[in-house]
């Protein structure tokens, strides 16, 4: 297949909406490709008490498929990890760089593996092996040597976009996509309908105004950008 230009590895379905829809809606409106790889299937993910798991997993999946259908975003890859039961071991690491081998992107967008005192703690992982898998194993070709066989070769990235970061270099206008965020975001109903006391599409506008400040952008996404070695 051909390299797509952004590849986003998130610990749940909804993350890669929260974090990024606004910025990956912009470069598929511009013919980029992007492709998401989420790493748990969210069976935890819920306040009603007779949901069950598995259920609940199949909905969060289709749930992530028609969000990313809104987005433009083609290929989805789910790894079926246990919500909240990321750990940072060797396997899961492998598992990563086989993907980031299998779509070649320019850009690793995932959430900030250094977010101070709370934060998820599968945020933090899949941030941290995204930039372990990123520096130095997905471009050493003695790394994993058995992805040669399978025709993984290595791969250098150029960027590492880390959102919900609290150290923010790079911020990205996503005033004209706003409101394709926000349909993303919609198609999470089992997430976005968890808590009907809050305005949820109140706190996003509110969250991503403040994330702006400072611009001339109405919204913004903001991240912590890393550019890798060559």
């Amino acid at each position: 297949m051909d390299p797509v230009y952004a590849l986003v590895v998130a610990a749940h379905p909804d993350d890669p909406e929260f974090g990024a829809a606004g910025t990956v809606a912009k470069w598929t409106r511009e013919g980029k490709k992007v492709a998401y790889v989420i790493c748990t299937d969210g069976d935890k993910g819920t306040n009603d008490r007779s949901m069950d798991p598995e259920e609940l997993a199949r909905i969060r999946q289709e749930e992530q498929q028609a969000a990313a259908r809104v987005l433009g975003v083609q290929d989805v890859v789910f790894l079926h990890y246990p919500d909240q039961g990321l750990e940072d071991t060797p396997e899961f690491r492998k598992e990563v760089v086989r993907w980031i081998r299998h779509f070649r992107p320019t850009i690793v967008l995932s959430s900030d593996p250094y977010r101070r005192y709370l934060w998820h703690r599968d945020h933090r992982i899949v941030g941290q092996v995204v930039m372990d898998a990123l520096f130095p194993y997905a471009r050493d070709h003695l790394a994993y040597p058995d992805l040669l066989a399978q025709g993984l070769e290595p791969h250098k990235v150029k960027e590492a976009w880390f959102w919900a970061a609290e150290d923010i270099n790079h911020r990205e206008d996503i005033s004209e996509t706003f409101d394709i965020k926000i349909a993303a975001l919609q198609r999470h109903a089992s997430q976005w309908n968890a808590h009907p006391v809050r305005d949820i599409r109140a706190w996003v506008e509110e969250r991503f105004r403040k994330a702006a400040q400072g611009t001339p952008y109405t919204y913004a996404e903001g991240f912590h950008r890393v550019l890798l070695p060559d």
